[in-house]
């Protein structure tokens, strides 16, 4: 008999991905009704950073920028050192602050696990990113379901526009990404790629509301 927590997992696991494999279509990735999206943007250039999540304990993690894409060997490097990585280039996203998909991966359940309450983060909870003189602060606005079986998938989650392959951005979007390890083997499924990661990754994606002045580069 199948146990009831392997049931569970593979009815929640059913619910976001399709049966073909692929992550089912995103939602409208423009803000929600309610959210204002700032148009003060950086250049976009790759820079180390600082990430707050507030709402799950996150307080500055460094985030170390890298030329590579979402978690690839170079980024699953830095992950292990128990920090976050953010990927620039031909599939890499944008620096912090810029626009276009600022993307931040980190571990949930290995080396110090600093994405581990990520999942959680619901709708309007607020992420800080902090990197000179500026602090840019996004709006969480939807969940995203990410396989890395899938080629589609991947390029939705590495979109400019998160979701949309070759949309052109008009905002400043973040996706903060980790694994969904637990619920894959609840799922009964233990893929992993050459680095060790799962089949299934969870996304949260953020849109830029506001730039304001780093409080940590006036305090030297």
């Amino acid at each position: 008999m199948t146990p009831p927590s392997r049931l569970l997992g593979a009815a929640v696991l059913a619910a976001a991905v399709g049966l073909s494999g692929a992550v089912l279509a995103p939602a409208d990735a423009m803000a929600p009704e309610g959210i204002q999206a700032s148009h003060q943007f950086s250049k976009g250039k790759p820079r180390d950073a600082r990430l707050s999540i507030p709402a799950v304990g996150i307080r500055r993690v460094p985030v170390i920028a890298y030329r590579g894409w979402t978690d690839d060997g170079p980024g699953t490097r830095i992950q292990n050192r128990g920090v976050a990585a953010s990927s620039h280039g031909p599939r890499g996203g944008t620096g912090p602050g810029g626009k276009g998909n600022y993307q931040v991966t980190g571990h949930r359940t290995s080396h110090g696990g600093i994405f581990r309450r990520t999942p959680s983060l619901d709708v309007g909870a607020r992420i800080a990113v902090d990197v000179g003189k500026f602090r840019y602060i996004y709006t969480v606005t939807r969940t995203r379901w990410v396989s890395f079986r899938s080629a589609k998938s991947l390029r939705q989650q590495r979109a400019a526009v998160p979701g949309y392959p070759g949309r052109e951005p008009k905002r400043g979007f973040i996706t903060v990404s980790t694994c969904a390890t637990p619920e894959d083997h609840a799922a009964g499924n233990y893929w992993t790629d050459q680095y060790g990661n799962p089949e299934h990754r969870i996304d949260k994606i953020g849109v830029l509301v506001k730039r304001v002045r780093n409080p940590w580069y006036d305090a030297g």
